[in-house]
């Protein structure tokens, strides 16, 4: 969802300190398909002696049940450290222990384009319309971090075009930030990220 080229997640994992590892899936995947892919990469990391899955859910429900159930089948435990934490305290210390994260991802529904390729920040925040979440927890934007504390270095990108894209709306899904009674699509502006 989040559109970032590969080579900048290796970048990031290498400046963090943590290997990456990754799940083919086709572009508009279905659920059946992400969950056998999702079964297959969990048992090869159970296998490898992982124990924990850990996810930055702040207050889904839904999502975190969803999680659990899925995991403990595969004999693998969560852990959710932020969750129910205050989404404007979270946005505020993480600019306060100077991470950087670019926005590389808006739903229309909640945000127009403008947001696209926008620095997380203060003016960001103040920017927010009405019933947006500052954290994006309801799926109305995704970000790319780049730069903080646990960088060795920051990841150097520059910014490409910002595209729109629509997509079918899920089918059977209680998830309504990505769906309205009223369509059969929704869209999603990308801000491509460039690696230097």
């Amino acid at each position: 969802m989040h559109g970032v080229r590969r080579a900048l997640l290796q970048a990031q994992g290498e400046s963090i300190g943590i290997p990456l590892q990754t799940i083919e899936l086709a572009e508009q995947a279905g659920m059946e398909e992400y969950e056998q892919h999702m079964l297959l990469k969990v048992n090869e990391l159970r296998q490898a002696g992982y124990t924990h899955a850990i996810f930055g859910d702040i207050f889904l429900e839904d999502l975190k049940l969803y999680r659990e159930k899925k995991l403990i089948e595969a004999g693998i435990e969560c852990a959710f450290p932020l969750w129910k934490i205050d989404t404007t305290e979270l946005i505020k210390e993480f600019i306060e222990l100077d991470f950087k994260s670019i926005i590389v991802c808006i739903n229309e529904k909640y945000l127009d384009k403008s947001f696209c390729g926008r620095m997380i920040d203060e003016s960001f925040i103040n920017d927010h319309p009405p019933g947006v979440d500052v954290c994006g927890e309801n799926g109305e934007f995704h970000s790319f971090v780049f730069d903080g504390p646990i960088f060795k270095e920051p990841v150097a990108f520059a910014k490409g075009e910002i595209v729109r894209r629509l997509y079918e709306a899920p089918k059977n899904t209680d998830n309504s930030c990505y769906t309205t009674p009223d369509t059969s699509q929704y869209g999603f502006y990308f801000c491509d990220l460039l690696p230097l």
